[in-house]
């Protein structure tokens, strides 16, 4: 009698146990990058205005523009597609980005505005906002939280 395991089983459970991770791995994969990410274009309005023209094709979000009045802009405009985490925005900051399962969530310090893109619901200034495509947001200076957005507290190591 033979009770231990042959050479040919252990092949056989290690190519079966290597297909299985595989097909999860892509499985995780297509979940976190299927709904596509946040595009905004960070532009300079008529009068010299920052603004960001907000895209996300699958929340079916179009031409939601934020314009920060009583701004000007220090930097070029750019089109930033957040398809993966620390890209460089044209203007302002950003404060937190979480990208593990797009479109994700976005934070921005612009010019001492918070704003935050959620997948539910637009935040300005710690205030909800609902999304609606071709709405047009105005930012004024008097609008500003009186302290200034921070990133979130990093965890002790």
């Amino acid at each position: 009698m033979n009770a231990g395991f042959t050479a040919k089983s252990i092949m056989l459970l290690f190519v079966s146990v290597l297909i299985l991770y595989f097909v999860v791995f892509e499985g995780i994969e297509y979940l976190r990058y299927r709904k596509g990410p946040w595009v905004i274009e960070f532009q300079g309005g008529a009068d010299g205005s920052p603004t960001l023209l907000i895209s996300q094709p699958h929340l079916r979000l179009t031409n939601v523009l934020l314009v920060l009045r009583g701004e000007r802009m220090t930097n070029g405009s750019g089109r930033v597609s957040f398809d993966r985490v620390q890209r460089p925005v044209p203007f302002g900051r950003m404060i937190y980005e979480d990208l593990t399962f797009l479109p994700g969530v976005l934070t921005f310090d612009l010019y001492g505005h918070e704003v935050e893109l959620l997948p539910r619901t637009l935040v300005i200034n710690r205030r909800q906002i609902p999304w609606r495509s071709g709405a047009t947001v105005d930012l004024w200076p008097t609008n500003k939280p009186p302290d200034p957005p921070q990133p979130p507290d990093q965890r002790p190591r």
